[in-house]
């Protein structure tokens, strides 16, 4: 009987395709709407047709193009979209040439990848990024990033990661931008804007994806892919703030993330997936799942089957199967049981149909093909990747002035497992770069002071084992020198996905390292690449400074030395806490209050993080002028004003940034102790001074939703708080 129906439903396809068969092809006119051209296409496909536009399959790393013949009869012609682990152009439109010409209306596919933190040129993470402060430092990134992957064949990075993260413990935290929401906000936009440019169909513009929505990074104990308990209320007030700002900001598709939220898993989620994206923000791209997603559904308890697992996702709001064969396999089932009705098909079809046709990809389905010389690591990409790498580093201690360091020293003492290290340099996340293109912390060094210091190099330990036998040689460098440089940090695969870990201190024989150096009585300076916060108590006494210097990418170590030289003033503020322990877990500046402040603490350990977010110091200083406020008192429909002149009283020019928080201490909703609302950085030179100014919009920056997502303004006093003042305010109707 279910072959009987099916076999109906495609000849009433088929009858209705024959009947618009001999009409003009206005999804092939150029001239033509977007929307006109989908509506035309979408009519003349059968159901065949639209279900393989919903899948997305995978083509290896190893394409080689002279045996790509094979590889292509393997690929279904109409398939919708490829995750391209591949940097061959030449591979990739053979691909391509497969769907436009053996397809029987010639619809192009979609290439997708994980360009995430650069493509051969690459970037911090972006954690990293965040602590730049520098939005628009980021955008350029992005834009390099979009241009070395669509030379190489790539439409669509799933990328920005802004998933709110406040355990350092997940792995994934190197992939966004740190643990506030409105930050996630602005840097996920501006990554939009980088990736996309001004139009989607410019010869350098890739499709954005937002990921994963949503509320992800809270995994229970930082445990990858785990259950996420999130009230409505917290989804709409913290989770879904980056993802609005970002879908306002332009993005033109979507990730399902992994999680349970709350007994719905996001794959599934209607609520949140048709709902909130598409009926409240209008979002008219589509949904992709991430990796074998909607087959996890019956693992997550979902789903009995992969058919019902499908009719899950896909009834929800999910257009786009990645990799697993869900779709393929029961969508077409689906449909002739009416359990599917066709306009749902055609919706989700449309979706996808419409991002290709925005990319161009109907009229310029092909990659021009261009050397690798003249595709990667330009100049100016390099130039773009210090900038930020220099701006990402966050100068954490620094005793006695310790950096920079004084032209005086003739020999250093370059120590660790990770000054010689590419790799992890390069960080997590950063699949088709190549460890070479690195430039190691020793290189960095040596380039920046030539012959006028002598370095003394030895590794000391790996970066985890019991080892202790370079302790030796790194005492004997440590002994000849006037001052450490210990550079530890983490591997590159200990942190992104499924990278989880129990504590966030480094391994014990790195600690025992700067241990058995802090004996020779030398000044020490801590250098940390990392992709997580870090558990530093036991270092810290021990260092003289600390320099965190994340995951930096390709010129991590030339900015580094730059820090250390004096020539590049630190400007990184931290985008996230840094615990005192990992007992401390979860630990944010955005906490709500306690109902017994002076109590409820830790009996054993300090209720305080080590660093808490926004903490970066500087080699000048930054004298704060008295916050200026327009007015004190402000109905709901008018906007006030505030100013803060900022000075540098030190002898080196710098760039401070200066972040804006609201305090809202009664409410019908309890809110966090602060928010941030607004940051703006600038270079401030020696002597000089610098207005920041904020102009605070009530129903935007003082308003707090519900768990419907409603926003309620309320009267009463604000606080508006900037480097430690605080001034009131008063809400009037």
């Amino acid at each position: 009987m279910k072959r009987k129906i099916l076999l109906l439903l495609v000849l009433g396809q088929v009858l209705y395709i024959g009947s618009v068969a001999g009409q003009k092809m206005i999804y092939k006119d150029s001239e033509a709407s977007v929307e006109a051209r989908v509506k035309d296409l979408v009519s003349r496909m059968n159901l065949e047709e639209k279900i393989l536009q919903l899948n997305q399959w995978v083509s290896g790393r190893n394409l080689n193009p002279n045996n790509v013949g094979k590889v292509v009869q393997n690929i279904p012609a109409g398939l919708g979209s490829i995750i391209y682990q591949n940097d061959n152009p030449i591979a990739r439109n053979q691909i391509q040439k497969n769907s436009m010409e053996n397809s029987r209306l010639g619809i192009p596919m979609l290439f997708g990848f994980d360009v995430i933190h650069g493509f051969r040129t690459v970037y911090p993470i972006s954690l990293a990024q965040a602590c730049s402060w520098n939005p628009d430092l980021v955008t350029k990134a992005c834009a390099v990033a979009a241009k070395e992957a669509k030379l190489s064949g790539i439409d669509w990075t799933f990328s920005p990661m802004i998933d709110i993260a406040r355990d350092g413990r997940w792995g994934r935290v190197a992939e966004g931008y740190g643990e506030d929401p409105y930050t996630n906000g602005v840097f996920g936009s501006a990554s939009v804007k980088g990736y996309q440019g001004e139009n989607l169909s410019d010869p350098y513009s890739i499709a954005s994806c937002l990921k994963h929505f949503v509320g992800y990074g809270e995994s229970e104990g930082g445990r990858d892919y785990h259950y996420s308990d999130i009230s409505r209320q917290s989804l709409w007030e913290t989770y879904l703030v980056p993802y609005e700002a970002c879908i306002k900001a332009g993005a033109v598709t979507v990730m399902a993330s992994f999680n349970d939220i709350s007994g719905i898993p996001a794959t599934a989620n209607y609520y949140t997936l048709t709902e909130i994206l598409k009926e409240r923000w209008g979002f008219d791209g589509f949904v992709v799942s991430d990796w074998n997603a909607i087959d996890q559904l019956i693992d997550q308890g979902f789903a009995s089957d992969r058919k019902e697992a499908g009719y899950k996702a896909f009834m929800s709001g999910l257009e786009m199967d990645m990799k697993d064969n869900v779709y393929l396999d029961n969508l077409a089932e689906l449909v002739a049981e009416g359990k599917i009705p066709m306009e749902k098909i055609d919706d989700a079809v449309s979706r996808v149909l419409r991002i290709k046709f925005r990319l161009g990809l109907f009229d310029q389905p092909y990659t021009p093909v261009v050397d690798e010389q003249s595709r990667y690591l330009q100049p100016e990409s390099r130039a773009i990747a210090n900038k930020l790498a220099a701006e990402s580093m966050v100068l954490l201690k620094n005793d006695a002035q310790t950096l920079p360091l004084s032209k005086s020293f003739k020999q250093i003492a370059l120590v660790g497992p990770m000054v010689k290290n590419k790799e992890s340099l390069i960080g997590a996340w950063a699949t088709l770069s190549k460890a070479d293109d690195a430039e190691t912390i020793f290189e960095g060094l040596n380039n920046e002071f030539g012959n006028s210091v002598v370095f003394n190099y030895a590794k000391g330990c790996d970066f985890d084992g019991n080892d202790e036998s370079g302790f030796k040689e790194a005492l004997e460098a440590a002994q000849k020198s006037e001052i450490i440089l210990v550079c530890l940090g983490e591997k590159k695969e200990w942190s992104g996905e499924n990278a989880s870990r129990s504590s966030i201190a480094l391994p014990d024989v790195q600690e025992k390292l700067v241990e058995a150096l802090a004996q020779t009585g030398k000044p020490i300076v801590l250098i940390l690449s990392n992709g997580r916060p870090l558990e530093l108590n036991r270092l810290e006494p021990l260092s003289d400074a600390i320099l965190e210097i994340w995951q930096p990418g390709v010129a991590g170590g030339s900015a580094l030395a730059g820090i250390l030289s004096g020539k590049i003033n630190p400007s990184g503020k931290l985008a996230i806490t840094f615990p005192l322990t990992s007992g401390q877990i979860p630990i944010y500046y955005n906490m709500r209050q306690s109902a017994r402040p002076l109590q409820g603490k830790y009996q054993d350990i300090s209720t305080e993080p080590l660093y808490w977010f926004g903490h970066g110091l500087s080699y000048t200083a930054y004298k704060y002028n008295n916050i200026k406020l327009s007015a004190t008192k402000i109905r709901k429909d008018e906007k006030l004003t505030a100013e803060v002149e900022v000075t540098n009283t030190g002898a080196l020019g710098g760039k401070e940034a200066v972040l804006w928080f609201i305090s809202d201490p009664a409410a019908s909703i309890t809110r966090p102790m602060k928010e941030l609302k607004y940051f703006e950085k600038k270079e401030i030179n020696a002597g000089e001074k610098m207005l920041y100014r904020f102009e605070i919009d009530p129903m935007r920056d003082l308003s707090f939703p519900d768990a419907d997502g409603k926003k309620h303004l309320e009267s009463g006093d604000f606080y508006l708080i900037v480097n430690n003042q605080k001034v009131k305010f008063e809400l009037v109707d």
